[in-house]
This record gives structure tokens, C-alpha cells and sequence, in this order.
């Protein structure tokens, strides 16, 4: 069963993989996610298949970790002897109350470990994601995997996350399955499944430019750290951001920001009226 729901796992992946393309994307890669999407269900058993294909009518989100023995997506409890069937990943387990199946999440697994936010202090824009501390004016990287060391070394620097080798890890295999360089010298790298509270998102900068892929060269970088349940809200947070960022005039204060003041001001300033 614990290699059905790997597939499973990888399979939702994917999907949320082809959202994201399908909402910020230019279509190329649709064939690839779409023929590989189709792989990995042929190599679930029938009746698992039933199930997924099920769940998946009503969500993109069918599969979700047992997080602090809580469903990591609806936050119900989970009873104890279910609690100890999903750790032992012999029999298929669902969550009581969203229905969505369950799998244990890695002790080693990165997680949001930063304060709630007190009701007196409800923050606005991206301010609600992000904060001065994860603003990294350069990042010193020359590759791919330098940029996401320093944004997620400087997460875990400053409270926000535990593990930043597991973040960083995660990351670079979700880079495996499509890279997330976009038009604009921007990338995306992200990782889902970071739970334990809200979504969290670092900036970096590179004026001399980074080697993202072979194809893009890429200067500015968000890595974000995602709960599975707010998958759908990063979409929109993504859209949101390359919408301001598609601004030659947001680009380039980006860029010229010397210190880290500056630099968080102009996100700021960016994105005041396209993230919520």
C-alpha cells in the first residue's frame, strides 16, 4: 500500500504541477504533465483508482498528510488506532471528515514552525506571506540550487522553517519535474506539503544573473513553502506576483533595492494591489 500512495502522492504533484501551468504558463509543457499524469495512474490498482478518481472530482487535493495526528488539510482530528493504521501504511486510510487519504509526513520533512499571527495583528498584502527578515538582497548564487539554499537557509535562519536541507531538497525535485523560470528573469521554486501554519515566501536577488535551466537566466527568485491546503490560494498568489513583476518599472526597483529596507519596500510597493 505505501507504494500506492507514493504514486498517489507524486500523481497530485503533478496535477497541481499542470494547475499552476495551466493558470501562469504558455501551454508547451501541457503534452509532457498530461502524458505523465497518465503514466503514473496506470500504475494504480483499479479499485485505488476508483477511489482517486472519485476524490479528484470533487478536489485537485485528494491525498493529504497526517500532520500532529490532524488531517494537514482540514485539520481534523485523527482517532488514535486510524492514526497508527496511516503510520503503518498497510491499509488505505481517509480522513472522517474531508474524506481525502491519508499518509504519515516525515518526521525529516521541513515545516512552518513561525508564530500565529495575534488577532491584533492581522497583517495585509504580503506581508501575510512574508516579512523584511526573508529578503536576501544578493544572493551569491551562480546555479539554481545556491539560490534556493539561500532563501531557504535564511527561512530557517529567522524562524519561519525547520529543515531548510529537507526544503531545499524538495524544492530541487520539484524543479526536476518542470522548471519554474518564467518570462522576466523570475522563478517560482516552491514546495508543497510544508505544514505546521501559513504559507511562507523568501525573495532573492541576482543582478548578475542566474543559470536556471539551460534556458532561462533568472534574477529575481520567490521560494515559497506551502501547506497542501492552501495550494489553490498560491495560485493566485503566483498570478499575483507575475502580474506586478510583468512591470519593466517593478522589475527594476527590485534590482536596484541596495539593502534590505529597500528591497522589502519595493515588494511591497509591487504587489500592494495585486496580492490581498
Amino acid at each position: 500500500m505505501k507504494s500506492q500512495i507514493n504514486i498517489m502522492r507524486q500523481l497530485q504533484e503533478l496535477v497541481l504541477t499542470r494547475d499552476e501551468h495551466n493558470q501562469t504558463g504558455d501551454g508547451s509543457h501541457l503534452d509532457q504533465l498530461n502524458d505523465s499524469i497518465d503514466a503514473l495512474q496506470a500504475q494504480l490498482e483499479p479499485q485505488l483508482a476508483a477511489v482517486y478518481q472519485r476524490l479528484y472530482k470533487k478536489s485537485h487535493i485528494v491525498i493529504s498528510a497526517m500532520t500532529n495526528n490532524c488531517c494537514a488539510v482540514c485539520g481534523m482530528q485523527v482517532p488514535i488506532a486510524q492514526g497508527q493504521q496511516v503510520r503503518l501504511g498497510q491499509h488505505l486510510v481517509t480522513c472522517s471528515s474531508c474524506g481525502r487519504i491519508l499518509f504519515a509526513d516525515s518526521e525529516d520533512a521541513a515545516h512552518n514552525v513561525a508564530e500565529p499571527v495575534k488577532d491584533d495583528e492581522q497583517k495585509t498584502g504580503i506581508s501575510r506571506f512574508s516579512a523584511e527578515e526573508l529578503m536576501v538582497v544578493d544572493l551569491g548564487a551562480k546555479d539554481r540550487v545556491g539560490a534556493i539554499t539561500a532563501l531557504a537557509e535564511a527561512m530557517e535562519k529567522n524562524g519561519f522553517v525547520s529543515n531548510s536541507d529537507s526544503l531545499i531538497s524538495a524544492a530541487m525535485d520539484r524543479e526536476s519535474v518542470l522548471s519554474t523560470a518564467m518570462e522576466g528573469g523570475i522563478a517560482f521554486p516552491h514546495v508543497r506539503g510544508v505544514e505546521g501554519g501559513g504559507l511562507t515566501l523568501a525573495m532573492g536577488v541576482s543582478r548578475e544573473g542566474i543559470d536556471w535551466d539551460g534556458e532561462n537566466t533568472v534574477n529575481i527568485v520567490f521560494l515559497s513553502a506551502i501547506p497542501v491546503a492552501v495550494s489553490a490560494f498560491y495560485l493566485r498568489l503566483m498570478s499575483g506576483l507575475v502580474q506586478a513583476f510583468s512591470k519593466d518599472a517593478n522589475r527594476n526597483a527590485i534590482l536596484e533595492a541596495e539593502d534590505q529596507a529597500a528591497l522589502w519596500k519595493a515588494l511591497c510597493k509591487a504587489t500592494r494591489t495585486t496580492v490581498k
